[in-house]
């Protein structure tokens, strides 16, 4: 896995001359480095369609010519994804052949949902491009930074979007990026208000976060709301570094008429957590739900409106305006200096000269 203090360690080594100036803003396509002398090769397997070639007749002569492809990846996924503890007996008699990659195989709901799957990406052409487009830039601010392949699966709707399998290789979810008409997520868990991060725009969102959030995890012990949307905010500053072609309704996971919402009503938001004296509240109660996904924001919108325009992660949102802020006011500082950087609570909005509009 890579380690948590890859951005801490690879800032060092950056030179001033390759980093400065190019964060001033927090338009999502202000100051966006050219990235043309950057080479990328980004490698990607479409893992998903050879497992569901393999002729569930004679599965165990599928497994071995798959190996071949995969000889480091084909375990992994059957025996640490999918817990089917085949460990490399591949005989159609072993019970997780029979019982556990079979069925996977065979079942009508499976392969609709794999049919499902190859028919919104017959190929990954734009979100390769995507990807390599992020990545470039990523390596512009850590030139150390290894790019890893990206294993394209299908989890069965398993609620993985992305993630490490280790440094080398970040697998990627195909079954959670199927748009709004996929008729199956709210049976899974999965309601109305995380759709727009069900759409294949947001893929390139839920890599480059797995990848922040794997070098900076969260840290929630002890901390106020203002911290912990700072955090976030940083979270989001970075993606939007990373990313700035996409909008802000993507970046954030937010309906449109969310993000509008948040943008017409800056100042009533900062001020409702003012007001409530939640800014520095400690309590679980009053800090996680504002920056984790949700319907709406608790308490933000009367009860009796039957329509909520509130995200429930209200909190990042305001976290980013606030960094924007403090950048706005730190001109001087880089993308790597800015995710180091230790913030005073007690201080930190007089120092960013935060104004709600």
């Amino acid at each position: 896995m890579l380690s948590m203090n890859w951005l801490r360690k690879i800032s060092f080594a950056c030179t001033l001359a390759a980093i400065i100036g190019l964060l001033t803003g927090c338009g999502p396509a202000e100051n966006v480095p050219d990235t043309s002398a950057i080479k990328v090769d980004l490698k990607t397997q479409r893992f998903d369609v050879d497992l569901y070639a393999i002729d569930t007749s004679n599965i165990a002569a599928g497994l071995h010519q798959l190996r071949s492809k995969y000889p480091d990846f084909l375990d992994y996924f059957l025996d640490t994804l999918m817990a089917y503890e085949i460990h490399g007996n591949y005989n159609d008699t072993v019970m997780g052949i029979r019982e556990g990659l079979k069925p996977f195989l065979v079942h009508k709901d499976y392969r609709e949902l794999e049919d499902y799957i190859k028919k919104q990406y017959p190929d990954t052409k734009k979100q390769d491009e995507q990807l390599t487009g992020g990545f470039k830039l990523l390596k512009y601010y850590y030139p150390q930074y290894k790019v890893p392949r990206i294993m394209y699966l299908n989890m069965g709707l398993s609620k993985w979007t992305s993630f490490l399998a280790d440094s080398a290789t970040q697998c990627v979810g195909l079954d959670m990026f199927l748009g709004d008409d996929y008729p199956h997520y709210f049976s899974v868990g999965l309601f109305d208000y995380m759709y727009p991060q069900r759409r294949a725009s947001y893929l390139p969102v839920a890599v480059f976060t797995v990848i922040y959030r794997t070098a900076i995890p969260l840290q929630t012990q002890e901390k106020n709301l203002l911290e912990l949307m700072l955090q976030k905010g940083k979270e989001q500053y970075f993606l939007h570094k990373i990313l700035p072609q996409l909008p802000d309704s993507v970046l954030f996971g937010f309906q449109k008429k969310q993000m509008e919402w948040c943008q017409q009503n800056e100042a009533y938001i900062y001020n409702f957590f003012v007001k409530n004296q939640l800014i520095y509240s400690k309590e679980v109660q009053n800090t996680i739900p504002y920056i984790t996904d949700g319907p709406f924001a608790r308490g933000m919108e009367p009860p009796s409106n039957p329509e909520k325009f509130t995200p429930g992660n209200i909190g990042t949102w305001l976290g980013y305006k606030m960094i924007c802020a403090y950048m706005d006011q730190h001109k001087e500082l880089t993308m790597p200096q800015l995710l180091q950087t230790e913030f005073n609570s007690a201080t930190f909005l007089a120092e960013a000269k935060y104004k709600p509009r």
